[in-house]
């Protein structure tokens, strides 16, 4: 069994407190250190070879968000993901966290099971869904894609998977996996919260505007 290494980035002794108490009940889930400021954040990332940090936004001497982006930025860091900590599901820094590469987003009272999963498409797409981010501000981001890549992107910034796509549109999941790639990799995105935002730049139909898998 894998263990994930988790940081854990909050100012507020009680709430990292209560963080490690879900962690370690995990049983493949452990803290490797805490942080108590943003910029604490960073470095210790890199210490701990944490593979998650748990990241509130309003942190002393460097918010989450710059955090985020430091960490995300560093190409030593490149495979660690940021879930952002939230005490409410929306508020006005979730798109913005995404766009700054965080990976997902955590409720502060979440369970491991809830943990465990944070970073994959049904918690980015649910934020997303509930965020309008706005009308389309790079309108021709995606012209390099094909009709195809273009169809997929939009379906992955829907929340489904790669089976639900290609169960709609009648491919082999394998398919449908290489598609999403070849426009993450023309697109510079580094996963697939990253092309969501892009979908959503470029002014493709978001979550609120697209029919849901049933």
């Amino acid at each position: 069994m894998t263990t994930v290494r988790v940081l854990l980035a909050d100012d507020q002794e009680l709430v990292r407190a209560g963080l490690r108490m879900m962690v370690d009940s995990a049983p493949d889930l452990t803290v490797v250190a805490e942080a108590t400021t943003g910029r604490q954040a960073v470095r210790l990332a890199r210490q701990a070879r944490a593979d998650v940090v748990l990241m509130d936004i309003r942190m002393p001497e460097l918010d989450g968000l710059a955090a985020t982006r430091q960490i995300t930025a560093d190409d030593d860091l490149a495979g660690v993901k940021v879930l952002i900590l939230t005490t409410f599901e929306v508020d006005e820094y979730v798109f913005e966290a995404l766009r700054s590469g965080a990976s997902g987003f955590l409720g502060k009272g979440s369970r491991p099971d809830v943990l465990i999963d944070a970073a994959t498409r049904g918690l980015i797409a649910r934020f997303l869904t509930l965020h309008d981010p706005g009308p389309a501000t790079a309108p021709g981001l995606l012209d390099a894609l094909t009709d195809r890549e273009r169809e997929i992107v939009a379906l992955v910034a829907t929340g489904m998977s790669n089976a639900e796509i290609a169960e709609h549109l009648t491919l082999s999941p394998l398919t449908v996996k290489t598609h999403a790639n070849h426009a993450m990799t023309k697109l510079g995105a580094r996963d697939r919260a990253q092309l969501v935002v892009l979908a959503y730049q470029a002014g493709l139909p978001g979550p609120s505007h697209a029919s849901a898998p049933a």
